[in-house]
């Protein structure tokens, strides 16, 4: 694992200014001098420029649609070739599949959001969507819905938090899709992306896919840590049932379940070194778990 920041970077708030590529890659914000997205295919996109490059970008502040790379003429600029999912395009997808966050950075002239000099540091945006199509030119470019981090409030939907009403709405924490700790991508990267209840290792075109649950939840009222201890690989079916308390583990790690819910095994899948503690067990039983907790 790279020494990738996703995220904002210390010392440079949203609003930050910057001269010229050549500083935007000094402060870390933006490391490649020319392309618009930084990142790798395995790990995922950390940021990206809006440069006004792309015919079919479009810009409305709290939405972007963002084109991805390539197919480009390097004299003109013109679109003459189709898009491939790689490069920086799978970066944007591995992001969206890993619920990480992407830096914004827009230039002079590339919207009616931009700055009038230079580049700005916009914030974070998710990658909420991607898909491929025909482009202004004809050729096949890849796509991705950006949408600005802070508009999304624990419990809103998509169509709520960008509906025109919702300006006045104060954000106080994000959606879980951008809570991808780097200790939840490494328990992760450890299981192979596996389920620890069912096996299932999810795999698209954009890569594999998994989710950590944290047993005992982060955030108030439940305080819980984001440390290994606190955290199972999952598939997204059986995260939402554990996050809802249809079912929960025992202290020896066997399943616990409410209603009529049926698991394919006895007990969890772990690896030798990973031991969720007792104490956030005992704290989902009691707290989260839709039956007899004690």
């Amino acid at each position: 694992m790279s020494d990738r920041i996703f995220g904002h970077i210390p010392g440079y708030p949203p609003g930050s200014s910057f001269a010229s590529r050549q500083a935007l890659h000094d402060a870390g914000v933006h490391g490649p001098l020319r392309a618009g997205i930084a990142g790798s295919q395995a790990e995922g996109a950390e940021s990206v420029v809006l440069s006004g490059g792309y015919e079919d970008d479009a810009d409305y502040g709290a939405v972007i649609l963002y084109t991805g790379q390539g197919g480009r003429d390097p004299e003109t600029g013109e679109q003459v070739a189709h898009q491939l999912l790689n490069r920086g395009n799978l970066a944007l997808a591995t992001s969206k599949l890993r619920g990480l966050p992407v830096r914004v950075i827009r230039g002079k002239g590339a919207s009616p959001y931009a700055p009038a000099e230079g580049y700005r540091y916009d914030g974070l945006y998710v990658v909420d969507a991607y898909w491929k199509q025909r482009g202004a030119a004809g050729f096949v470019v890849w796509r991705y819905r950006l949408l600005r981090a802070d508009r999304l409030l624990d419990g809103m939907t998509v169509a709520e938090a960008y509906s025109p009403y919702s300006e006045s709405r104060v954000p106080t924490s994000l959606l879980r899709i951008v809570r991808d700790t780097a200790m939840a991508r490494e328990l992760k990267t450890q299981y192979d992306y596996r389920c620890q209840v069912c096996g299932t290792r999810l795999t698209t075109p954009a890569g594999s896919y998994a989710e950590a649950a944290h047993i005992r939840p982060l955030g108030r009222p439940h305080n819980g840590p984001d440390t290994f201890d606190n955290l199972l690989c999952l598939c997204p079916n059986h995260h939402v049932l554990f996050d809802h308390g249809a079912f929960s583990l025992t202290d020896d790690l066997s399943f616990i379940t409410s209603g009529e819910l049926c698991l394919p095994e006895p007990s969890l899948l772990r690896l030798a070194d990973h031991r969720p503690a007792t104490e956030h067990l005992a704290y989902h039983r009691v707290h989260l778990f839709h039956g007899n907790g004690s």
